[in-house]
């Protein structure tokens, strides 16, 4: 009878988000991933194959965990313009807590390892497509509100927005004040008119 794993995947997984999150693919050794996971190399490889695998497995998790939470508000059938300017309260505000330098996982993967690595593009481009249908469908509740222009391309303010977050969350990463990111914030988010 095998012995049982000394370990639970999803939280290898939630401490190698962490891991990744702090240093980045590239910085991060596969010793740092035995030690920060608590298995040895052999169990590591046996569980997750190669550290590519690894890094894609927790980009599945935190796509499935953080990013649905974090997008859920505007993914909601009556998301709206407060909505959207709600979100990027909320991502200014990261800035006040343990992420600010760390930002997200998916926009950091996006700048690092999006333009090398296949494996690595496909998430980012289900983290931009899903980024994308979120706000529009917040703008397609807006404008039934009278809260954006008649005359807007709401596919181009949906770019816009999704731009925006990629760039806050660049701030983020890059330690910014929490002074800047809510001025951030309140620059993606001016065009919406208040009703």
């Amino acid at each position: 009878m095998p012995s049982p794993k000394g370990y639970k995947r999803d939280e290898a997984l939630d401490r190698a988000i962490e891991l990744f999150r702090r240093q980045g693919y590239s910085a991060t050794s596969t010793a740092e991933l035995v030690e920060e996971l608590g298995m040895n190399r052999k169990s590591m490889y046996a569980e997750f194959g190669s550290k590519q695998e690894l890094f894609e497995a927790a980009l599945d998790r935190y796509s499935e965990i953080n990013l649905s939470r974090v997008l859920a508000p505007i993914e909601e059938p009556d998301a709206n313009a407060q909505t959207i300017r709600h979100a990027f309260v909320g991502y200014a505000s990261a800035s006040e807590t343990k992420f600010r330098g760390l930002g997200c996982l998916m926009a950091n993967t996006a700048v690092e390892r999006a333009a090398l690595d296949p494996g690595s593009a496909r998430y980012v481009d289900a983290y931009l497509e899903r980024l994308t249908k979120g706000f529009r469908n917040a703008l397609e509740n807006a404008h039934l509100d009278g809260e954006v222009g008649s005359d807007a391309n709401l596919d181009d303010l949906a770019a816009h927005f999704v731009n925006s977050v990629v760039g806050i969350s660049a701030l983020l990463r890059a330690k910014a004040t929490p002074e800047q990111m809510y001025a951030a914030g309140r620059g993606a988010t001016s065009m919406l008119r208040e009703t």
